[in-house]
């Protein structure tokens, strides 16, 4: 019998930079069951099949980098490192572009790029459905999970884009202009889970993003 394909390696860029204005308090510390945003987020990308995550930090780097290292054992093992990106005010492609720096560039390594915020936080189970579909249509370069028509995150992004990726700026609206780009060549798949669509800017936001997760797991 024939050996089974090699999984395609799959990189998850999560990005944690921000201050945090509109909730009062640092997003990727707040409590998710029991243990911070951040964490949650991390044991996630991982569980759900990602075989590097890549946190890019700003804002209080060295307090995120010290409680992510404080807790690799507990939480999570693997692959998961931190990467700075000293220029976070200037907008949120900076730190995308530092993320895409830091995951590992190999021609070998052919799986997708996971891309998703802190402040969204999403199930092993949701992340592993988006990838799923993704792999799916090799053919095609994006995939965005939608819950009713709206898309919703992580999204997952063709290696290939790598490069394209690199040069988005603010003034040409980021990684919208990629998507927009590459439109014939993308999927939005409905999944209808509300929780792709949870991001928690506010404390409001963040409460109804809580009590709706517990109904649900």
């Amino acid at each position: 019998m024939p050996e089974p394909a090699e999984r395609p390696f799959t990189s998850a860029i999560l990005l944690a930079a921000g201050v945090s204005r509109r909730m009062g308090t640092l997003k990727a510390l707040l409590d998710w069951h029991g243990r911070p945003l951040i964490m949650h987020q991390i044991v996630s990308l991982r569980e759900a099949g990602a075989d590097e995550v890549v946190v890019v930090v700003g804002h209080r780097a060295d307090e995120l980098q010290a409680r992510i290292g404080a807790n690799r054992d507990v939480y999570f093992a693997g692959n998961v490192r931190c990467v700075i990106n000293t220029s976070y005010s200037e907008g949120k492609t900076t730190s995308i572009k530092i993320g895409l720096m830091g995951i590992t560039n190999d021609p070998d390594h052919r799986g997708p790029i996971l891309m998703l915020n802190v402040d969204q936080p999403r199930s092993p189970s949701i992340i592993r459905q988006v990838l799923s579909a993704h792999a799916d249509h090799p053919d095609l370069l994006i995939t965005i999970p939608t819950c009713n028509g709206k898309g919703g995150h992580p999204i997952a992004i063709s290696r290939s884009l790598h490069q394209e990726m690199l040069e988005i700026t603010e003034a040409t609206e980021g990684m919208r202009a990629v998507t927009e780009r590459h439109k014939q060549s993308s999927q939005r798949v409905e999944l209808g889970a509300p929780e792709l669509l949870w991001d928690v800017n506010t404390p409001e936001q963040y409460q109804s993003a809580l009590a709706a997760s517990r109904a649900v797991h």
